[in-house]
């Protein structure tokens, strides 16, 4: 079978350009073979996810290769905690890269030799202006830029001080290694970009071995050749770096013949923006760092790890990504597509069970002191395989307070005074008192049943609009439940440039409700399992909250997108 039909369900430009490739011969008989290769500078999120699912399922669909490779060129910024999450959170999400871990560190002495042969060649030179000065020769979009002065260097001078750069002779930042292209260059990046530069720091994996690093237009091209990558997929923002990107790979074909295993070629897609959501890392670190956040871990953030603490599984991101498609366009996809994505999965395989969020007694004054009875409920509405459950019902019982009011309008069909409601699975029953403390709070319904009404069994002929869950107040579990929602109030949470975004983070992104009633088939649940709470949302039992003796409950997704009801 052709990797045409293969993949013909797959219509983006990519896939396509990708059939055309293998048609024309341009991969001279190789395997497709893709690659990941993220920074080891913080935590993933939820856009690095849409790059891994790409870059994966095209290995995966075209029955070729796919690796990770850590870009860890910048010490100061990078840490091996950041290598063990990402290599965690690519796992969970269902890539597999087989034994094809790299580091870009793993490259440092041929990248070294290649530059070696740049200076060789001339196309490369040792510069002593300082960053500032660099920024000012550069020149504008309109205007070229101007030659440094140290560009005439001699192959040989050039060679013996970057030797010097290497063995420590230099401070950091006094000089740098730049490539030596075209300063009057209409793309301000083919300008003599720097290509290495001095950085005393100790590496994650090589420590003090090295005092130069690569840059990343200059090191990523060229792991990418090294490794014999077919198509480099990256975001749209490197559009005017490919031109840097093709002279890299080019000089490194024709200079380093012996190293490279194919001449690799990038193309770009637009990045994943979603509203309620900043994707910056750089900002996702300072939410991390001034504390607006407990960690990169955190349910409320957009990071992977965060996403898999709140409850959310890999298929529903897949499914999301699926949806969202590939193209060269950037936009910004609405917050309720996730949460769709989530919810009709959960939908069929989250089961069912009851807990009392903001609790008020009802005390049901015709029912027998000390008598329990077991109420049978579905656990999975329409799977007959998901089985039945045994629910405790006795004479006092808790409601969800706002399911009560003393004076409803017209359609409202719960509990009030003189009105009747059924509890799911029990009975129906009606409110005849309501009890007050002396600052004229509600602390207790007196309520009647009628025993003619049992769910499954009913004779009394009523008709009953309101269905409410409940909680046996004798037989509940106590639990924790984390209320996450929306970190941000605003869709675009940067709004203008000048207005700090942290000014838009939501108060009430995580509400903690202690000591919550639940049924009892809770305290069974198994750490990592996804219920839903009947007529409230969905929950994950968190298998990372601190053991205290009481469950804690992660609110993964509410049942409607209330927040979009709200805006309107």
């Amino acid at each position: 079978m052709t990797a045409k039909k293969e993949t013909e369900g797959k219509t983006n430009f990519i896939y396509t350009m990708i059939r055309e490739d293998l048609e024309k011969g341009l991969l001279e008989d190789r395997p497709v073979h893709t690659r990941f290769p993220p920074e080891p500078n913080g935590y993933l999120h939820i856009g690095h996810a849409k790059a891994i699912l790409l870059n994966y399922g095209i290995a995966r669909d075209f029955k070729g290769n796919f690796n990770l490779r850590f870009d860890d060129t910048n010490p100061i910024k990078e840490e091996q905690e950041f290598v063990d999450s990402i290599i965690n959170d690519i796992r969970w999400l269902g890539a597999d890269w087989e034994d094809r871990l790299f580091f870009s560190s793993d490259y440092f002495d041929v990248k070294y030799r290649f530059a070696q042969r740049l200076i060789e060649a001339g196309r490369a030179y040792v510069c002593d202006l300082n960053q500032e000065e660099i920024r000012a020769y550069r020149g504008t979009l309109t205007e070229p830029g101007t030659e440094s002065p140290y560009r005439t260097r001699s192959a040989e001078e050039n060679l013996d001080l970057f030797e010097r750069m290497r063995s420590g002779e230099f401070e950091s930042g006094s000089r740098v290694l730049r490539a030596k292209i075209d300063m009057a260059s209409g793309n301000l990046n083919m300008r003599d970009p720097v290509i290495y530069r001095i950085l005393h720091a100790v590496h994650h994996r090589t420590g003090g071995k090295w005092c130069i690093y690569p840059m990343y237009d200059f090191d990523h091209p060229f792991s990418d050749a090294l490794e014999g990558i077919t198509h480099s997929l990256c975001s749209i923002e490197y559009t005017d770096h490919r031109p840097l990107y093709d002279w890299v790979v080019d000089s490194a074909v024709e200079l380093m013949p012996e190293e490279v295993r194919f001449r690799s070629r990038q193309t770009e897609f637009a990045r994943l923006n979603m509203t309620y959501t900043v994707m910056s890392k750089r900002k996702l670190r300072r939410l991390v760092d001034e504390g607006h956040v407990e960690g990169w871990a955190d349910p409320r953030m957009p990071t992977i790890a965060g996403l898999r603490r709140r409850g959310i599984t890999p298929q529903a991101i897949a499914d999301f990504q699926e949806r969202v498609g590939v193209s060269r366009a950037d936009s910004t996809v609405d917050l309720a597509m996730l949460e769709h994505c989530i919810r009709q999965e959960l939908e069929t395989t989250a089961p069912r069970l009851m807990a009392v969020l903001d609790p008020i007694k009802a005390v049901i004054t015709n029912w027998p002191a000390g008598k329990t009875e077991m109420c049978e409920m579905e656990n999975l509405p329409g799977n007959e395989s998901a089985g039945t459950r045994q629910v405790p019902f006795g004479r006092e019982i808790y409601i969800e307070r706002d399911d009560f009011m003393e004076e409803p309008p017209k359609k409202f069909f719960r509990l009030a005074p003189g009105r009747e409601v059924r509890l799911k699975g029990a009975y129906v029953i009606c409110c005849e008192e309501v009890i007050k403390d002396e600052d004229g709070n509600i602390t207790e319904l007196r309520c009647t049943y009628d025993p003619q009404t049992r769910s499954g069994s009913d004779t009394s002929g009523k008709k009953i609009k309101g269905v409410i869950h409940w909680v046996s107040h004798e037989h509940a579990a106590r639990i924790t439940v984390n209320l996450y929602d929306n970190l941000f109030t605003m869709e675009n949470p940067e709004g203008e440039a000048e207005v700090d975004f942290t000014r838009n983070i939501n108060p009430q992104s995580l509400v903690v409700c202690e000591d919550v009633p639940a049924e009892p088939a809770v305290a069974d649940a198994v750490p990592g399992s996804r219920f839903q709470f009947l007529r409230k949302a969905y929950f994950y039992l968190d298998p990372e909250a601190p053991d205290n003796g009481t469950p804690v409950f992660n609110r993964i997704v509410q049942l409607r997108d209330s927040w979009a009801r709200m805006k309107k």
